[in-house]
């Protein structure tokens, strides 16, 4: 036993132990230098232009073969958040970029936003980035190119022409078929009678200002407003309960934004309301008829149409557009239950954007 204990290394397993131990440094020493060349490659917290790369700088990097000369990044750069920087990554051709009209135009940039812009547009481009901040910039690509065009909106087309919030890129016309909101008008027509008979208490009560109803006129003009803004009138709705809960169980009920209303629009006989737009393209109006004498007629984009009892119209109020009563005085006032509804073209991202928006509490 003795005897194997002193026997020698045999010279070949010696070189393996030295060939294994050099292979390890190699790798470790490539590790490290790996690890020095990533490094390098970070953007610096805090410099202007940390997080921005544009898809068109990045095809010539590419081309290049992946570098490049100075103090720029290489091809494999990586965007990383911090707490100095927020990463946005363009994908709009330079043409688009050069004139403003890409829908992602880098979003944190400032000098995007016109200087020009009213203190309404502002104020609501502040609250675009908050709820990014908060949620998420995807999707929101229409409603800050529309804050960006805010200042054009006198140069919309004389017969749509929103005064508040315009959304680009939504199809419209001034009458909507009953098929872009079926359901919700499906259910406002099934409850047409219970509807009809808690306003004629409303109604029998008076048309007092200290009874719920507002804008009030001398030619019959009143509303009893359920919504206000975006907020409910909790003595109304009392009166009306079950308008209250068919209001709730609509699906696109505009009820969390100072975009949206409902309540009862009175006409009296001989009225005209001149011609008006709404403020948005975003809503469309819902009028279920409850009284509506011969002679009553709404024009919406040039378009006339007639109001049915027990049935909806879709309107699109941001076209130019007037009503008129011209039945007998003793035809008595036309009546409807106006409710606003989302435009079937917003998309889920961009209502819940807007209600943050638009919150009556901003």
């Amino acid at each position: 036993m003795d005897s194997m204990n002193t026997l020698a290394v045999p010279p070949y397993v010696e070189l393996g132990v030295h060939s294994l131990s050099g292979l390890l440094w190699t790798l470790l020493l490539l590790f490290l230098w790996h690890c020095y060349r990533m490094g390098s490659d970070l953007p610096i917290p805090g410099h202007a232009h940390a997080g921005k790369l544009k898809s068109g700088s990045r095809r010539s990097i590419m081309s290049r073969g992946g570098s490049c000369d100075g103090t720029k990044c290489s091809a494999r750069s990586k965007l990383l958040r911090s707490d100095q920087i927020t990463p946005f990554i363009s994908m709009e051709t330079e043409e688009d970029e050069e004139h403003g009209q890409g829908y992602l135009t880098p979003v944190m940039c400032h000098a995007l936003f016109p200087a020009q812009a009213s203190a309404e547009a502002k104020k609501l481009y502040a609250a675009l980035q908050e709820y990014a901040k908060r949620y998420s910039w995807v999707g929101m690509g229409r409603i800050h190119k529309s804050l960006r065009e805010q200042v054009h909106l006198n140069d919309h087309s004389a017969i749509q022409k929103p005064h508040l919030f315009f959304l680009p890129d939504v199809p419209s016309v001034p009458f909507f078929p009953r098929d872009a909101h079926r359901h919700d008008i499906e259910v406002l027509e099934a409850n047409y009678s219970v509807i009809l008979a808690e306003f004629k208490a409303v109604y029998q009560r008076g048309i007092d200002s200290k009874l719920g109803w507002t804008c009030v006129g001398p030619k019959g003009q009143a509303v009893f407003s359920l919504y206000s803004a975006g907020v409910s009138v909790a003595g109304n709705c009392r009166s009306c309960p079950c308008t209250y809960r068919t209001l709730l169980s609509l699906r696109t009920f505009i009820s969390s934004n100072s975009l949206g209303s409902a309540g009862f629009w009175l006409l009296g006989p001989g009225a005209t309301l001149g011609s008006s737009y709404g403020p948005t393209n975003t809503r469309l109006r819902c009028h279920l008829g409850l009284q509506t004498p011969s002679l009553c007629e709404l024009v919406v984009g040039g378009e006339p149409q007639c109001w049915s009892e027990g049935h909806c119209l879709l309107v699109d109020d941001s076209f130019l557009h007037t009503v008129s009563h011209k039945g007998s005085p003793d035809s008595g006032p036309r009546v409807i239950l106006s409710v606003d509804l989302w435009h079937p073209n917003v998309a889920a991202a961009e209502r819940q954007a807007l209600d943050f928006m638009f919150s009556p509490d901003l």
